[in-house]
């Protein structure tokens, strides 16, 4: 009788830890594979046509948020003068 309350008993808390470690959130996601299909994508980008336009219309787009500030300040400094 001892021996068959040992077994279920220490396979019933093998049980319980795997549930938990199966059910637990962060061992579904690794972060470094959600980087590397990130570096993936972004390559598969840069190599495609489509993908390389994106990028020098995200370049002019910044350049020319950069540019409004400054050119803004001239106006308003030529301005008050």
């Amino acid at each position: 009788m001892i021996d068959y309350f040992a077994l279920a008993l220490g396979h019933g808390l093998m049980v319980i830890a795997l549930l938990r470690l199966v059910l637990r959130e962060d061992c579904d996601a690794d972060p470094l594979i959600e980087g590397l299909k990130a570096d993936i994508a972004a390559n598969r980008m840069a190599t495609s046509t489509a993908g390389r336009n994106a990028a020098r219309r995200e370049r002019a787009q910044g350049a020319e948020a950069e540019e409004e500030p400054s050119a803004h300040a001239l106006k308003q400094r030529s301005g008050s003068a």
